[in-house]
C-alpha cells in the first residue's frame, strides 16, 4: 500500500491565519496587562497561578498552553506529571516590566495604532478621514518619551553598535550625526561603545529636548549635543565622519535635496548609514513590510521600491559600499552604507 502524501497547506490557509493571529494577539495583550511574564520568572503550575489571581483553573491552563506554543513560555513536568510554566528567554528579556529592554508597552502601542488604522481603511479609501501626520513635533516627542525610546534601546541601538563596529575603531576619534534621532538612545549607545566619539542628535525641537534629557542622564553632555531644527530649512552641521539615518527619508519632501544635504555634511571619505525599508518585489516579503508601512503610504509619505534608494544615493555622488539586511521586529529593513568620495 502506498504511503499517503503529506498534506500541503490549503490555498486559503494564509488568510485563515490572519484570524488566528487575532487570538494570539489578545493572549499576549492579556499576559502583558496581568504582568504574567514577571510573575512567571519562577515556574508555576496553572492551578497555583489561577488560585493566586482568582482565575478559572481550566481557562488558565489553556491560556498558558497557547503562550507556550507562541514560545513566550517554557514548560516542564514535575515528578507528579504536573506542568510547570515559566517565562521564556525572549519574554524575560523583552516583555517583563523589570527588564531594561522591556518592549511590552511599545508592542501594545503598535497593536492599538495598527488596529485603529486597519479599522479606518474603508474611510481612508473614500477620502472621508485621513490619519494625523506622524511628524508633528509634539506627537514625536511623546513617542520619544514612550514606545520609541523602548524600541531604540532594545532593538535599534544594538543594531547600530554592531554595524558601526565594523566601520570604526573603538580607540579612534570621530564625529557622529544621528539624524532624526528621536530619544537619542542610538547616539548614547554609540558614545558608550566608542569613548572618543563626539556627535550631534538632530531632531524636531520638542523631541530634541527629550534626547537632551537622555544624554544628560547618561552623563554624556560633554560629548553629545541635541540640536532641534527642521531638516529641510535648518543647518545640520558639517564635517561628520558618520551619519546615522534611520527611517528619516520616509518623511522628507524631496529625497534628492535631502541626500545632497547629507552628502555635503560628511567629510570626504565619511559614511552615511541609511537604514530604511523598501518595498520588495517578492510578494511574501512585501506583505510583511506593507502591513507595517501602509499607514505611511496612506498619508502620502515615501516608501521606496527595492533598489530605488540605492540609485538615489548614487545620483547624489555617493559610493554605495555595502547593503546589509537588518531584522527589525515589525518589518525588515536594509542598511545601505554610502561613502562620500575623497575626490
Amino acid at each position: 500500500m502506498n504511503r499517503p502524501v503529506e498534506a500541503l497547506p490549503h490555498a486559503l490557509q494564509p488568510y485563515w491565519d490572519l484570524s488566528l493571529a487575532a487570538v494570539q494577539a489578545e493572549a499576549l495583550q492579556l499576559a502583558l496587562a496581568e504582568d504574567l511574564f514577571e510573575t512567571l520568572a519562577s515556574p508555576c503550575t496553572p492551578e497555583a497561578l489561577a488560585q493566586m489571581h482568582a482565575w478559572q483553573p481550566e481557562a488558565t491552563r489553556h491560556w498558558l498552553t497557547l503562550l507556550w506554543s507562541m514560545q513566550l513560555l517554557d514548560r516542564s513536568r514535575d515528578a507528579a506529571s504536573e506542568w510547570h510554566y515559566a517565562s521564556s528567554e525572549v519574554a524575560r528579556r523583552y516583555l517583563t516590566s523589570s527588564s531594561a529592554l522591556d518592549c511590552g508597552d511599545a508592542w501594545r502601542f503598535r497593536l492599538a495604532s495598527l488596529r485603529d488604522f486597519g479599522a479606518g481603511l474603508a474611510n481612508g479609501l473614500r477620502g472621508e478621514k485621513r490619519p494625523a501626520p506622524l511628524a508633528n513635533g509634539e506627537r514625536w516627542a511623546v513617542a520619544a518619551r514612550g514606545h520609541l525610546a523602548r524600541e531604540q534601546a532594545a532593538v535599534t541601538a544594538p543594531a547600530a553598535c554592531e554595524l558601526v563596529a565594523y566601520r570604526r575603531a573603538t580607540e579612534s576619534a570621530w564625529r557622529l550625526l544621528d539624524l532624526g534621532g528621536g530619544p537619542g538612545l542610538v547616539a548614547v549607545a554609540l558614545a558608550k561603545a566608542f569613548p572618543y566619539m563626539h556627535g550631534v542628535v538632530f531632531e524636531l525641537p520638542e523631541a530634541a529636548d527629550v534626547a537632551a534629557q537622555h544624554i544628560a542622564e547618561a552623563g554624556l553632555a560633554s560629548r553629545l549635543e541635541a540640536r532641534g531644527g527642521d531638516l529641510v530649512r535648518d543647518d545640520i552641521g558639517t564635517g561628520y565622519d558618520l551619519i546615522w539615518c534611520s527611517s528619516v527619508l520616509h518623511f522628507v519632501p524631496e529625497l534628492s535635496a535631502c541626500l545632497a544635504k547629507l552628502h555635503a555634511a560628511l567629510k570626504p571619505g565619511g559614511e552615511l548609514i541609511c537604514v530604511h525599508a523598501e518595498i520588495p518585489e517578492e510578494p511574501e516579503a512585501a506583505r510583511r513590510m506593507l502591513s507595517y508601512y501602509l499607514p505611511l503610504l496612506w498619508q502620502g509619505r515615501r516608501v521606496t521600491q527595492a533598489g530605488e534608494l540605492r540609485q538615489a544615493l548614487l545620483a547624489q555622488g555617493f559610493e554605495v559600499c555595502e547593503a546589509q539586511p537588518i531584522a527589525l521586529p515589525m518589518a525588515p529593513a536594509t542598511a545601505l552604507v554610502a561613502r562620500r568620495r575623497t575626490k
